[in-house]
């Protein structure tokens, strides 16, 4: 039999491997990848910052995955090459109108940043006045393009009332040029040509008339049974860099110098950056909590983009919006 004294060294033995087996799990840091609809650019500081403890304190690594737009995003996740995609609604909206099975987690920018802008002297300053125009869009499958036809619905006129021309993402130069009455942006699209030497000019905010979310996080519904608590502490981890970049505009700005490829300038990086805390907050003034998505409002847009024919069918949102982080009402 063994002795007391060896049995008490060998309970000591298993107390110090279990502690440490213990200590390894709550320790054990878990890599997402994040796959963006664009490349790294300043309005995304708070996720290529990389000596910070956002993410790391919740035991996550972010790994981020650049693209070419929304869609582009979701095929990332939807062939398995990332773990949650930063992309817009409308892509969202047709991934789902597809078949692919997604759920919205987090609202990134519960307000819209998509314009439509003239120069002062073309006498265009409402949706209205866009009747028989050119405008210029970044490209027909582009968010410009959505938003514009959200707009142009407020004010009762269809797609088949303008002219839609695919001017590229540098659409302010076609605009200077006399080439379009009006062009369809972002309000960072929008600084970034006043930066250029943009006259001045009218903006129609699609805010102004319906205001729905810009950007979302979207996983697959296999990733989120996979993975659900790494994508719970990702998120909070999100929400405590999005509160940093709101406090910390400035260093934010001096940043993204060095991490963002359109960072160059930190005067105009703080332009976009403030731009982007606007469109960060609740979109509700009486919820403080950051990334909750409105399902009444998401609906809506959903339903506007089948009435115009940007998808195939209706959708139901309640079956792809996470029900822990909607709004209550």
């Amino acid at each position: 039999m063994m002795s007391k004294l060896a049995s008490l060294f060998l309970l000591a033995v298993l107390s110090v491997a279990l502690t440490a087996c213990g200590e390894a799990e709550v320790s054990h840091t878990s890599t997402l990848r994040v796959a963006s609809w664009s490349q790294p650019i300043t309005e995304q500081i708070n996720l290529l910052v990389d000596d910070k403890d956002f993410f790391s304190k919740h035991n996550i690594a972010i790994e981020f995955i650049p693209g070419a737009g929304g869609g582009d995003a979701i095929k990332n996740i939807a062939s398995g090459k990332a773990d949650i995609a930063f992309t817009d609604p409308g892509s969202l909206f047709a991934a789902l109108d597809k078949g692919e099975k997604l759920i919205a987690l987090y609202d990134i920018y519960p307000h819209n940043v998509f314009n439509v802008v003239a120069l002062k002297d073309s006498n265009i300053s409402r949706p209205e006045d866009l009747k028989g125009k050119k405008i210029g869009v970044y490209s027909l499958s582009s968010g410009t393009r959505q938003n514009l036809l959200v707009l142009l619905k407020q004010a009762g006129l269809s797609e088949a009332d303008v002219e839609i021309i695919a001017t590229g993402v540098l659409n302010f130069g076609p605009l200077m040029q006399g080439l379009v009455d009006a062009t369809a942006a972002t309000d960072t699209g929008l600084a970034t040509g006043k930066g250029k030497g943009l006259a001045a000019v009218d903006v129609m905010q699609v805010k102004d008339y319906f205001n729905y979310s810009s950007d979302v996080f979207v996983v697959t519904e296999a990733t989120y049974a996979q993975k659900k608590d790494q994508l719970l502490a990702f998120l909070a981890g999100y929400k405590d860099s999005v509160q940093w970049m709101l406090a910390n505009p400035e260093e934010a700005a001096q940043r993204a110098v060095k991490h963002a490829i359109d960072g160059k300038d930190q005067a105009h990086n703080l332009n976009i950056i403030e731009l982007r805390n606007a469109s960060s907050l609740p979109l509700s003034g009486d919820v403080s909590e950051l990334g909750l998505l409105d399902l009444d409002n998401l609906q809506r847009a959903a339903d506007m983009y089948y009435e115009l024919g940007l998808i195939s069918q209706k959708l139901d949102l309640s079956q792809a919006v996470n029900q822990n982080h909607v709004l209550a009402k």
